[in-house]
């Protein structure tokens, strides 16, 4: 077996333990102790590979949010046809949605909604470096991913469909209004 073969086995087992033991308690419950157990290698291995369990965390946190934004890496559409993009954006969430409510449960739910506003705002900075200091433009995108999403987890329960579908329509007056209002700043 190659060497990079058994560290990417090694790298599995320990993110399998960290997901299982997660899904079962709050970050900071969670001791290196306890995952190398559960991912059957010793201490010494796991620092070969990580800091500690917040760095784990970290990293796993960071690609599911790399994984949203790449789902939705059209951010023409927030502009062009927001309603599309609230779509796209809860799709993408969708995606993820039990990886989402592992790594994201307890004192880190605040962090993914805040990691993909960043994400999603560098995005749409690349393409559109003009916006970077536009204030309208900057609170159309965090209202858009902010309220989107937690009126979503506050709405879930009447269906996941039909509160997606308001959502855009919400999505598209609000981009109408800041386009109308573009002279508020």
């Amino acid at each position: 077996m190659s060497m990079d073969l058994r560290v990417e086995k090694t790298r599995k087992s320990i993110i399998n333990a960290f997901i299982a033991l997660r899904a079962k308690k709050p970050l900071e419950k969670i001791t290196i102790k306890e995952l190398c157990e559960k991912a059957m290698i010793n201490k010494s291995t796991f620092y070969s590979h990580y800091a500690d369990i917040y760095e784990l965390s970290e990293e796993l946190e960071t690609e599911v949010v790399i994984s949203v934004i790449q789902t939705i890496d059209h951010s023409g559409l927030l502009f062009e046809n927001p309603e599309a993009f609230t779509r796209a954006l809860f799709m993408a969430y969708q995606s993820q949605d039990s990886l989402i409510q592992i790594l994201f449960s307890g004192n880190r739910s605040s962090q993914l909604i805040s990691k993909v506003e960043k994400g999603v705002k560098e995005l749409v900075f690349r393409e559109h470096p003009e916006y970077r200091e536009d204030i309208v433009r900057n609170v159309g995108l965090t209202y858009a991913i902010y309220g989107s999403y937690f009126a979503f987890q506050e709405n879930r329960h009447y269906g996941q469909e039909l509160v997606v579908s308001i959502l855009g329509k919400c999505s598209q007056y609000a981009a109408s209004f800041l386009l109308l209002n573009e002279d508020l700043s």
